[in-house]
Formats: structure tokens, C-alpha cells, sequence
């Protein structure tokens, strides 16, 4: 009888498992976890901290008795492994609850070790105030902390998912929270200018945010932790949240000679297979083919994991089943915004080498969520990055209130079944007022796209009204609204009279146009383009984002 042993029982260990069962029910299958608890829900536990899940047992997906019970797996909470031993085709394991050590052997191995928190060397940082936010165990203490404390102080080092996660949960349980991110913006997948739209909305729910200062030294003093910056500034906090990255749990893997890449990262085929033919590995420990560039990355996400577990699980059951590789689709609630992004941002082609206008274009559109007519309309900014000839799309970001999940996930299956510009303008999209527009936003993106491509429209970078001052910034918004708000250095020139007063602008200069999402803008450019202005561009997003990426709460680094 066949003989498999998976090493780690959470997401893309446990999913391996329950596939293998299913596929081979006369198969030994073993399941070695060496924390207390297999499937359960880490990406739920910064909501179980600020009491969004209320019922801790809630994050408990499966336990090991239902696992056993439900799909007759060998699974071993507590017990770690500690060496792998190619040459035997064994591990050696260590039983935490007695101490005592064993070798247990397989035919195919499964490593699912996972990642963990980075824990940099800062002075201080092993305070017990200081802490990270991983597993069951990790939420628990947190929590016993802050109520046996009664917290009423926190401090989030990093600005990525987790950490503005639990800035979120934790301002949701009353608790007064700081941000502190050494880069200067939050949310690295995302491009600078729509991460200070979560900057404006971070500052506006009353949390402090500090950018580009990184964390010198912790000091430990009557209870509360002085986090010393960078810049000589001081956040005094009564529990610290380390959320600054992961590392790849690669010890086990180095130690037994698999190839590993320059970040640690275990290297596998596209069947999931290491360059030892009996083991597999899935999930954060491993390197990827990035989808998009069709390159190799690393890119920890709870839904390629668990889609890992099921295609090694399939091979080693003996079918053909091939990883396509991962894209980086994600979503996050951040206070009153949903930030959430596919494939790669414009920064990360620029890192690369290519060129806005000759390698590829954005486009960046304001809508609502639904029908504005209809109560309860919501704002959304989204961006799309695509290639010269239209045929690919790199990467699309949306930053908005609500229904912001449909639109990337609609935008990330057409990027994943290879669709381009085109294929999101025709796309056949589900409309009633309640839930979208007659034009869905990801039909807008598409169709702007294409107005782009065909010539028909250009569009300004997001600050350069602030970088080329010889531009005339044009709003043809109407008066009442220029009123209510006007960007410095803009002229106005309501559209309802541009037709009569056109002889007032000069064809020669450059002219920025600007309304309030775009639409009437565009109306400007094709007027002024037919009568002889050949150096046209519109605000990318309205006077809607302009407002958000020039307002002080967004740009401030402190």
C-alpha cells in the first residue's frame, strides 16, 4: 500500500490531504503539524482579534478528529519534523506533547511548511508586548493581552495586508492605532497613486499613520513599548503588531539538499514536484510561475496554496495536473475602503525596464458601484495596465467602497483566460440598478482603453499638473462646482461654454483637462481636437482623484 506524508497541516498541507483521499481511498496517508491546530483560517484571525468574528471556534475549518473520521487521515497535531531523510525516504519526527523522537517513513512526500513572520534584529523587538499575527495560538495571546491589560494603544510596523488588517480590527475594538511602514506607501502591490487613496481614508478614520520611517530600536517601560523611528520621531503603544513580511519555512528542505532559489524558496516543476522526483511541495515554502511574465516568483496567497494542494495531490495520485502559476489576485478591507488588485502594477513593469508609451498604457477611470440613480451609489478609482497593441493585460487596481471584489475578479479571469482590451469592452456583464451600471466599470476600463489605443484620447499622469507648470490645467466642470473646490493653478472654463470661448485658449500650449470623472472631459478633448489643439490630455479619475491624491492626509509621510 501506497505511503504519503504531508508536512504541515494547514491551507495547501490539509487541502493536499482531503484531494488525495478523495482520489485514492486505499492510500496511508499521514499529516504532520507541529502547532496545535490543522485547517484552520489564518486569514480570519485579525478579524477574530477585533471581535468581527466574535466565536474563536469559528476559524476552526476542520479538526484533526473530523479529519480522521470524515476522510480516515493519520493526523498528528504537535508532532514537528525535523530532518528529512531522501536517502531512507523517511523523516524524522519529534512528538512535542512527550518528547520522544521517531522516524516515520513514505513513498511520496509532501512539503507544506509554510512561511513565518520576519522578526528582524531591531533592539528590543523580543518584548512580550511585540507581536506577530500568524496562527490560532498567536490571536489568542494577543487577545488575553488585551483584555487583561484593558488596551487602549497600538502600534502596526508595516503597512501590507496584515498589518493594515489588524490597524483596521483593532481600531474597530476602540483601540487608539498607529501605522508605521518603512516604505512610502502602504499596499506594495499597489501603485503609488491609488495607495493614497488609502492613505486620505486611513487618516480619516483617526488613525495615525507614519510613512518612509523605519523602525530603530523598542524600549519596554511601565508597560507601554517606545517605538523609536528613523526619523527621531517616537509612537509610545501598549502592544506592538510586527507585520513587516514573511520568510519562507525553507530548514527542512535546505537541510535535504532540494534545490532552493536565491530568495529560499523550494523549486518545483509545474507539477509541483522538488528536484527530488518522491517530494512535492506547495504553498508559501515554494517558488512560483509568475503568470503573468511567465517567470519565477514568490507570491504567498492562501488561494494559490490550497490550489497547490489539490494538483500535487493529483499527481501524486497518479493524473496529469499542471500549476499555471500564480497572478496575485487579492482583496482587502481597509476601514471604510476596499483596496484590491491582479496581475502586475505599472511600478513593477517600470522595475523592469518597460516604458509607458512604448512597452505599455494605463488608464485610470472613476464610476460608481452601481447605477447612480439608484441609493447608495459608492465612488471607485480603477486602474488597468495593459500592452501597446491592447492584446494583454498586465495588471488592473481598484481602490473603492463597495462591489470592488466583482470587478477584479472579473478583470482577473479575463487576464487569466488571456483576453485583452477588447474582450472587457464586450464583455456581457450582469446589470439591474442595484448592482451595476448599463456600462459596468470594467466595460468603462475597456472601452477607454480602446479610445487610448485608437487615438482618440490621451490621458495625463496623475501629477502632472504639479510637474509641468507651462500646461494649461483646464476644468470644464460648471461654475457652482469649481466653487465648491478648485485645483490650484486651474483655469476654468465650464464645457456648456467652451464651444463660445474657445478663441480664449491658446492651440499651441498643452492643455490638461479636468472635470469631475472624466466624461466631460473627454467631450473637451474631442472639441478641442477639432479645432486645431493637438496637445491634449485628460486628468486621469476626475477632480474625484485628484482631490484624494493631493490632499495633505494622503501625502503627508507622518
Amino acid at each position: 500500500m501506497a505511503k504519503t506524508v504531508i508536512i504541515g497541516g494547514v491551507a495547501g498541507g490539509a487541502s493536499c490531504a482531503a484531494r488525495l483521499r478523495r482520489l485514492d481511498e486505499e492510500r496511508e496517508i499521514v499529516v504532520l503539524e507541529r502547532g496545535p491546530y490543522v485547517s484552520y483560517a489564518n486569514c480570519g484571525l485579525p478579524y477574530h482579534v477585533g471581535g468581527v468574528i466574535p466565536n474563536r471556534e469559528a476559524l476552526i475549518v476542520q479538526t484533526p478528529q473530523v479529519l480522521r473520521t470524515r476522510f480516515n487521515l493519520d493526523v498528528r497535531v504537535r508532532h514537528e519534523v525535523t530532518a528529512i531523510n531522501r536517502g531512507e525516504k523517511t523523516v524524522t519526527v519529534r512528538d512535542l506533547g512527550n518528547g520522544r523522537e521517531y522516524r516515520e517513513s513514505y513513498d511520496t512526500l509532501v512539503i507544506a511548511t509554510g512561511s513565518s513572520p520576519v522578526r528582524p534584529p531591531i533592539p528590543g523587538i523580543d518584548s512580550p508586548r511585540i507581536r506577530t499575527v500568524w496562527s490560532v495560538p498567536d490571536v489568542d495571546a494577543i487577545r488575553e493581552l488585551m483584555g487583561r491589560e484593558q488596551i487602549t494603544s497600538a502600534a502596526v510596523i508595516g503597512g501590507g495586508f496584515i498589518g493594515l488588517e489588524m490597524a483596521d480590527n483593532l481600531h474597530h475594538a476602540g483601540v487608539e492605532v498607529t501605522i508605521i511602514e518603512a516604505l512610502d506607501q502602504v499596499m506594495a502591490p499597489l501603485d503609488y497613486e491609488m495607495a493614497l487613496l488609502l492613505h486620505e481614508n486611513i487618516r480619516k478614520n483617526g488613525v495615525a499613520l507614519h510613512l518612509g520611517d523605519p523602525v530603530e530600536s523598542f524600549t519596554e517601560r511601565d508597560g507601554v513599548v517606545t517605538v523609536a523611528l528613523k526619523s527621531g520621531a517616537k509612537v509610545g503603544a501598549q502592544l506592538v503588531i510586527l507585520a513587516i513580511g514573511v520568510r519562507a519555512n525553507n530548514a527542512l528542505a535546505k537541510a535535504a539538499g532540494l534545490a532552493l532559489n536565491e530568495r529560499g524558496g523550494v523549486v518545483v516543476d509545474e507539477h509541483l514536484r522538488t528536484s527530488d522526483p518522491a517530494i512535492y511541495a506547495v504553498g508559501d515554502v515554494i517558488e512560483i510561475r509568475d503568470f503573468v511574465f511567465d517567470d519565477r516568483a514568490m507570491i504567498p496567497l492562501a488561494g494559490p496554496a490550497n490550489k497547490q494542494g489539490r494538483i500535487a495531490a493529483d499527481n501524486i495520485a497518479g493524473l496529469s495536473s499542471i500549476y499555471m502559476g500564480t497572478q496575485g489576485t487579492s482583496v482587502a478591507k481597509i476601514f471604510s475602503l476596499t483596496a484590491a488588485s491582479t496581475g502586475a502594477a505599472e511600478k513593477t513593469l517600470v522595475h523592469r525596464g518597460l516604458r509607458r508609451g512604448r512597452d505599455y498604457e494605463t488608464v485610470t477611470i472613476s464610476q460608481n458601484s452601481h447605477a447612480t440613480y439608484y441609493p447608495g451609489a459608492a465612488p471607485m478609482m480603477l486602474k488597468l495596465v495593459f500592452s501597446r497593441d491592447g492584446r494583454k493585460i498586465f495588471g488592473a487596481q481598484i481602490v473603492g467602497q463597495d462591489l470592488v471584489d466583482k470587478r477584479i475578479d472579473t478583470i482577473a479571469t479575463v487576464l487569466r483566460l488571456g483576453g485583452g482590451v477588447r474582450e472587457l469592452a464586450g464583455l456581457e456583464l450582469a446589470y439591474a440598478p442595484p448592482y451595476s451600471s448599463a456600462k459596468d466599470p470594467v466595460n468603462m476600463l475597456g472601452f477607454v482603453a480602446e479610445n487610448l489605443l485608437a487615438g482618440r484620447v490621451s490621458i495625463a499622469e496623475w501629477n502632472e499638473p504639479d510637474t509641468n507648470r507651462e500646461a494649461v490645467f483646464l476644468d470644464v466642470r460648471e461654475k457652482p462646482e469649481h466653487e465648491a473646490y478648485r485645483a490650484p493653478g486651474s483655469t476654468l472654463l465650464p464645457l456648456s461654454e467652451l464651444r463660445a470661448r474657445i478663441g480664449e485658449l491658446d492651440p499651441k500650449k498643452r492643455h490638461i483637462i479636468l472635470c469631475g470623472m472624466g466624461v466631460r472631459a473627454y467631450v473637451a478633448q474631442c472639441i478641442l481636437a477639432q479645432h486645431g489643439f493637438g496637445n491634449l490630455a485628460i486628468y486621469p479619475g476626475g477632480m474625484r482623484f485628484y482631490r484624494s491624491t493631493h490632499n495633505p492626509l494622503a501625502t503627508a509621510m507622518a
